[in-house]
């Protein structure tokens, strides 16, 4: 059903459905029919805007455990994406209540198919292909039932496999090396260049690089916003590209900006609209 194919990447649709894709379906439950709740039981963990580390996979009593960078997230619109740790796939999914009435109700016990779902193919030395697998095969048989307990939640086939999965921690704003992608801005372009910022609580501030020079700043956050101060920054000169994307940088500063962590990603909107990710440097 799956097979690894050395050095080369494809993508396929749904109609295809082998090994990995499934995976973005059955862990995006809630949302896919546009009507389902946003957790799995009634305390169970929000399933939405979560990403979960898919911790292991059990096929006929064997269990294998997932590489550390396998993990799967579904957003609040049922768009449901991830990776195996080498293969990342999209998905989107559908959910039933035990009678199959699609209500979205909130206990454990529901049941997740998938929809337009697409994935890549590769060999990866690190990622075993008994896992890749077994996976497929625990999410391709017929639809899933979940249980939430705390910040993990499984999968269970028909047959009695799992997929058992946790929640990942969000890195810190603060003490975290942000390393900065390319501001992009409302028509469309990006700057060059890179940097990166790190925020401390105690001293409120904000400190690193800009794509050429150093830069310091007071930043105190409140209700998910950062209010950053007027920016103190060296007086190097670089090329014309570098000095473009520095100035758009600074003019997040002396002003608020809303800011979002997503697992490792950081994401800064300034007040006009112009937005910044930063990923965690650990």
């Amino acid at each position: 059903m799956y097979r690894q194919k050395q050095q080369r990447s494809m993508t396929l649709t749904a109609a295809a459905v082998v090994a990995l894709v499934p995976l973005a379906a059955a862990c995006g439950s809630e949302q896919a029919d546009g009507t389902g709740g946003a957790s799995v039981g009634a305390d169970g963990p929000r399933l939405t805007g979560v990403r979960w580390s898919i911790d292991s996979v059990t096929v006929d009593g064997t269990t294998h455990r997932a590489p550390d960078a396998a993990h799967v997230r579904i957003d609040d619109g049922g768009e449901a994406a991830g990776s195996t740790g080498c293969n990342s796939f999209s998905a989107r999914a559908a959910v039933e209540d035990e009678g199959g009435d699609g209500d979205g109700g909130g206990d454990d016990g529901r049941r997740v198919r998938l929809s337009d779902a697409m994935f890549t193919e590769k060999a990866c030395a690190e990622t075993p292909a008994d896992f890749e697998k077994s996976l497929g095969r625990a999410l391709t048989t017929g639809p899933l039932t979940t249980e939430s307990e705390g910040d993990r939640l499984t999968l269970t086939t028909a047959d009695g496999d799992t997929v058992r999965l946790s929640r990942s921690e969000d890195a810190s704003l603060y003490g975290t090396k942000w390393t900065v992608d390319t501001p992009r801005r409302p028509d469309g372009k990006d700057g060059k260049g890179r940097a990166h910022l790190t925020f401390d609580q105690d001293a409120k501030s904000v400190s690193g690089r800009l794509p050429c020079n150093h830069v310091n700043a007071g930043a105190t956050v409140s209700d998910g916003r950062i209010t950053l101060g007027a920016p103190s920054t060296t007086r190097m000169m670089c090329e014309g590209s570098l000095m473009d994307a520095e100035k758009r940088l600074l003019g997040f500063f002396d002003g608020k900006v809303d800011y979002r962590i997503d697992h490792e990603t950081l994401t800064l909107t300034s007040e006009d609209g112009v937005t910044v990710r930063a990923v965690a440097d650990r």
